[in-house]
């Protein structure tokens, strides 16, 4: 199991919304290069990123900065944020990202996805990112909703060879109020597909009833950056627990 510490980009800047919302910003670098240098020194091998650009406009806007990062450390990168075609996603899985996560699209052209999830050159590089906002999932920046719930969608590709599905709670997300256990509990349980979870880590004890589930991956953001939790603590907490301390 991964520590997958949160970089979202907007404008080329580290921050982070509150629940998704754009009009509720917190800024917390100019430099993400830098930050993701000190999540690799924390112990991280893997850094989750948001181009917000991207989600909001349908285009990866952030791809310089991206590839700064990649450049500039050794850790795996899953990004996520407007990759809403084949050649988009080609090129940053040949930019060197490990893992492309899609979410508006998928549900948007489902089978225009499962082509692209079903291409052996994309097999185990493709994440499912659901967004859930009351039980319903959210796309595009999570501004809109729909009707399915992620449970509904995650048995639908239970057989699919996808790297992940990056579980995340809106109404949790960035917000400090600790994860939605039950929600993903029941998800990592029930689905075959490796679960991250995503949404609502605010210390330490967080981690510690996170890694007694069934889950490859936790995702944290504004918990790391506001120090509510030691990023090293995390990494080596979910490290002993999946057996590789």
């Amino acid at each position: 199991m991964d520590i997958l510490p949160a970089i979202d980009l907007r404008e080329g800047k580290c921050v982070r919304l509150l629940q998704g919302d754009y009009n509720q910003q917190i800024e917390y670098s100019n430099d993400p290069v830098a930050v993701a240098r000190q999540f690799e020194q924390a112990g991280a091998r893997w850094l989750h990123v948001v181009d917000l650009d991207g989600a909001r406009e349908g285009s990866v806007r952030n791809l310089p900065v991206i590839e700064g990062i990649l450049k500039a450390t050794n850790l795996k990168l899953e990004v996520g944020g407007g990759l809403r075609d084949t050649a988009t996603i080609e090129k940053l899985l040949n930019a060197g990202v490990q893992r492309c996560v899609v979410g508006t699209q998928a549900l948007e052209d489902w089978p225009w996805f499962e082509r692209l999830v079903h291409t052996p050159a994309m097999k185990g590089k493709i994440a499912l990112g659901l967004d859930t906002r009351q039980g319903k999932v959210a796309v595009r920046g999570w501004t809109e909703e729909r009707r399915e719930t992620a449970l509904q969608i995650a048995e639908r590709v239970a057989d699919w060879p996808l790297a992940a599905i990056i579980y995340t709670d809106i109404g949790r997300d960035g917000m400090l109020l600790g994860p939605n256990m039950e929600a993903t509990k029941v998800l990592a349980q029930v689905c075959p597909v490796p679960i991250i979870a995503s949404g609502g880590v605010t210390d330490i004890e967080d981690v510690k009833r996170l890694v007694q589930l069934p889950l490859l991956g936790i995702i944290i953001g504004r918990a790391i950056y506001e120090k509510q939790l030691d990023l090293a603590e995390a990494v080596k907490i979910a490290a002993s627990a999946s057996g590789n301390a």
